[in-house]
């Protein structure tokens, strides 16, 4: 695994080196080539200028920032390296709090922090049990690929995750979502909700978290590599029936769903002998 920052994470006067780590595993993921229709062949993406509508290559591009229509700041990257940021090299943990603070919404992606070498084990270890024992997560900054973002420091099993936070500001206010209001609930309604969801509590373990379309989607282009006709199945809708009713039955079915596996107990038979022939008794 190939670290893509190097540097500390400090809370006070407790300094730890740490390397940092994509914890997502983007290989796992199909990708698609564009391809000419006609004869299969790669389509290639010219950076071409809008202005002279030359092609143009890598090093002849520039970043620009637009303060006014048609005009721009050139900012080289002899700029950004002037940029003088404690959080380019140093997490610096501003305070701990309760992760329940944080809405899911805020969370951006995942990564993983390390030791970095023999020495900063101990003290790495020791914020991770920390973490575990406090059940508190850090808040500090970091500089990951050009831009500061806020990050959530946080025990993952025996190690330590951080979590790139998007700012409150980046949020959209989910009151300007059309038609959402708050209406009165039948407190009957209610009822058979919290009944249907209890039903359905479960553990993450045991909830089947498999990527069904990426498997359906691998065994879809395996078969046309070897040649198989592709049968699609369409799924049946399911009848609209009024809430009440779908309550129950779901709950029914959640019940039911639930119930193990009973072995069958049937009856034990002997055969008996009688005058040459065989017939079978019950016996209790």
């Amino acid at each position: 695994m190939r670290a893509i920052w190097k540097g500390h994470i400090r809370f006070s006067l407790v300094t730890i080196p740490v390397r940092v780590y994509n914890a997502v595993d983007t290989d796992q993921k199909i990708r698609f080539n564009q391809l000419h229709a006609e004869d299969h062949g790669p389509i290639g993406y010219d950076k071409r200028c809008k202005k002279c509508n030359k092609i143009v290559t890598a090093d002849e591009i520039v970043k620009g920032y637009p303060y006014e229509p048609d005009h721009y700041v050139i900012v080289e990257k002899s700029d950004m390296e002037k940029i003088k940021l404690k959080s380019t090299k140093i997490i610096e943990i501003a305070g701990f709090i309760d992760e329940s603070e944080v809405h899911p919404t805020m969370y951006e992606a995942p990564y993983y922090a390390g030791p970095d070498g023999p020495v900063a084990v101990k003290a790495y270890s020791l914020l991770s049990a920390a973490l575990r024992e406090t059940g508190k997560v850090g808040i500090g900054k970091v500089v990951l690929r050009d831009r500061e973002d806020i990050v959530l420091i946080a025990p993952y099993e025996n190690a330590v995750a951080l979590y790139r936070l998007r700012t409150p500001k980046e949020i959209r206010n989910v009151g300007k979502v059309p038609q959402v209001e708050t209406k009165p609930v039948e407190k009957a309604q209610l009822k058979l909700a919290r009944n249907l969801i209890d039903s359905m509590t479960s553990d993450l373990k045991k909830i089947d978290l498999t990527d069904t379309y990426h498997d359906a989607l691998r065994e879809m282009i395996e078969a046309k590599i070897e040649g198989k006709e592709i049968v699609m199945v369409e799924e049946e809708e399911a009848p609209v029936v009024d809430i009440m009713t779908a309550l129950k039955q779901s709950i029914e079915q959640a019940k039911s769903q639930k119930k193990p596996m009973e072995k069958a107990k049937g009856e034990k038979k002997k055969a008996v002998k009688s005058k040459g022939k065989s017939r079978k008794t019950k016996v209790a």
